[in-house]
């Protein structure tokens, strides 16, 4: 599709409408081509007028948060980007229920629960993602996931109908849901949590916290894990007997810290990040007979496609 008519099908719906805006600006990672069309909306009203021009013109709509456990490869995307961010981030706690907007950071909504004295989502306080993007992929963490203190959620079908779907109806298993395969846009999601001491939850996010600054490269700009833990054994463990910590390609490195952590010393591209992934997935097979299975997202399309 044209500029002219991408401009005609979106421009107005939302007050930020970017042409070719880099989603390097927008990951964790620091790396990403251009987006086509990149919207920011500041309201569900926006959400779906644009969701609904989307499917009504057969455009591609991805959904973005705050682009962490993705990849974007260097020829960008094709179609819309929906960046769900801090223009939808209310929050509002009454009683044990805790319901916050798509865009929220997953880690403020925890941390807000525990100052109410309600426990169920610390184990989120360490995960860079959105609300609606925990709730997309069931993250989890020491222990705990979303599905185990989802309530409900709203969300957005490409006609435009705003639904509510409640944690049975969403196929929820490890990291996974059907949010994306029915192309659904979620913008509320309640928890239902339960008393705690405050405390008591703050300490034990404190000791959490310390752990992961000793053993994360948490200063460098990096994804989380790269690949899933495969049954029985962890990624990092099987990367780092494969001799690969500190492998470097381009300016993306295999984290000197923690081996299932890929970092981006530089201007790196994704196409570094992929060669580090490859080499990282046959040795591990050579060495150990183990696959690595990612747990980070690729999307978009490489330099040879632009």
């Amino acid at each position: 599709m044209d500029r002219l008519l991408q401009a005609s099908v979106f421009t107005g719906l939302a007050p930020t409408v970017l042409f070719d805006e880099p989603l390097s600006k927008h990951t964790t990672w620091r790396i990403g081509g251009p987006a086509d069309v990149f919207i920011v909306p500041r309201t569900m009203e926006e959400v779906k007028a644009v969701v609904l021009a989307a499917h009504t013109h057969n455009i591609p709509l991805f959904i973005l948060g705050r682009g962490s456990n993705l990849l974007v490869q260097d020829g960008g995307m094709r179609g819309a980007v929906l960046k769900l961010g801090d223009e939808l981030a209310a929050v509002e706690v009454n009683g044990h229920s805790l319901t916050a907007l798509a865009g929220r950071s997953i880690v403020s909504a925890a941390h807000i629960a525990i100052r109410h004295g309600l426990s169920g989502l610390e184990f989120a306080t360490g995960i860079p993602g959105t609300v609606g993007g925990a709730v997309t992929m069931n993250a989890g963490a020491h222990g705990g996931e979303v599905k185990d203190v989802l309530a409900k959620v709203t969300a957005i079908t490409p006609d435009g109908t705003i639904t509510e779907l409640f944690p049975d109806e969403l196929g929820f298993r490890y990291r996974h849901s059907i949010v994306r395969e029915q192309q659904l846009t979620v913008v509320q999601a309640q928890f239902d949590l339960q008393l705690g001491d405050s405390k008591q939850l703050q300490e034990q996010v404190r000791i959490w916290s310390k752990r992961r600054q000793t053993t994360q490269p948490l200063s460098m700009p990096n994804c989380g894990s790269v690949f899933r833990n495969p049954p029985g054994d962890f990624a990092a463990r099987l990367i780092e007997s494969a001799g690969l910590k500190g492998l470097r390609h381009g300016n993306a490195m295999i984290s000197e810290l923690h081996a299932n952590f890929i970092v981006n010393v530089g201007q790196a591209r994704a196409a570094d990040v992929l060669w580090l992934m490859r080499c990282a997935q046959e040795t591990v097979q050579q060495r150990f007979g183990m696959r690595l299975e990612p747990e980070v997202r690729i999307v978009g399309e490489d330099d040879t496609r632009r």
